[in-house]
């Protein structure tokens, strides 16, 4: 899934900052593809971008409009149709990864026919994957692992390949969830590939390449949750990493959508996550860990820090906080 850029970012009438996070996430890591921003009458939110018409954006270059927002059950509300119909009209392309698909709505469908654009569902994949093979291939790749979901396995990628890239690296963050997928503008849905191929996916998603690239692997799930282990386990076999990282919340009280499973002890998750992927490549190591600590006073997040790393070992940052630089540190160390 190859997405055109530059962007125009629709906001709709989000209630609130949260209701906008895709958008947030695009605009936060990649700001030079955004031209501006659509905000319908209601909207309760802005990021800063120039407030633009679909025609205003169309002058300017915008080749497609994301919807960065989301609303209760992921539906495409029936006052965003005439906006989406528009921006087919005015050259541009459509990308949303809500659950209910543009390319099941007939009227986009037509017009999108009809003004010859393309309407992208970034949350259902549409290529066919083969079954993974798990053969050795060069470059090399990292991947985010987690003790839950929600822990900032996409943010702790980016922040790495951005920093790799700031030391003139061959990086590139490979995304395997809808809202990664419109922040690379290229990508793999892989919770939405049948299970027989979700390795196989991966692969495709970050194959052969030179001995001193890095693949940035987006995690999703943890092997320690009931709902969506398999996910996990299928990134582990496909991505075939030669470094992992572990991410956490710290003070979380239970795994996410799961109020009867607490969170996995560090070195249980490390252990497993470990195990797994030396099945594909027996030398896969950690590197580190980021801890989202938004949660915690400045004090607090230094010491569960600095315990963590004690613990284990390695270094463990947050990346809001502090960077990603021990982590690149350590991979190029060990390279």
């Amino acid at each position: 899934m190859h997405l055109s850029q530059p962007y125009l970012l629709f906001l709709g009438d989000a209630p609130d900052h949260l209701a906008a996070k895709t958008a947030r996430g695009i605009h936060q890591w990649r700001p030079d593809i955004c031209v501006g921003q659509l905000r319908l009458p209601g909207c309760e939110t802005t990021l800063g971008l120039p407030d633009l018409t679909v025609e205003e954006a169309a002058a300017r270059g915008a080749a497609t409009l994301v919807v960065g927002v989301a609303n209760r059950g992921g539906v495409i509300a029936d006052h965003w149709r005439a906006v989406f119909k528009d921006a087919l009209a005015n050259g541009l392309d459509i990308a949303a990864g809500l659950h209910q698909k543009l390319n099941d709505i007939p009227e986009l469908v037509e017009t999108a026919e009809e003004y010859g654009r393309m309407l992208f569902d970034v949350r259902h994949p549409t290529e066919t994957f083969p079954v993974a093979h798990g053969v050795p291939r060069p470059g090399k790749r990292i991947l985010a692992v987690g003790t839950d979901c929600s822990v900032g396995k996409m943010y702790a990628m980016l922040a790495m390949e951005r920093t790799m890239k700031a030391r003139g690296l061959k990086a590139d963050f490979r995304a395997t969830g809808q809202t990664g997928i419109l922040i690379a503008g290229e990508g793999v849905s892989v919770d939405a590939v049948v299970a027989d191929f979700i390795s196989g996916a991966t692969e495709v998603l970050c194959p052969a390449n030179d001995d001193d690239h890095y693949d940035l692997v987006e995690g999703q799930g943890s092997l320690f949750h009931a709902s969506y282990a398999g996910v996990s386990l299928g990134l582990l076999h496909g991505a075939q990493p030669d470094y992992l990282v572990l991410c956490h919340e710290p003070g979380r009280a239970h795994m996410r959508g799961l109020p009867g499973f607490a969170l996995p002890d560090l070195d249980a998750c490390m252990d497993l996550n470990l195990r797994c992927a030396r099945l594909v490549n027996p030398e896969a190591r950690f590197v580190g860990a980021c801890f989202n600590t938004s949660a915690l006073d400045d004090d607090a997040a230094r010491r569960v820090m600095h315990e963590a790393s004690e613990r284990l070992g390695l270094p463990v940052v947050d990346p809001v906080r502090s960077g990603v630089e021990p982590l690149v540190d350590r991979v190029l160390g060990d390279a």
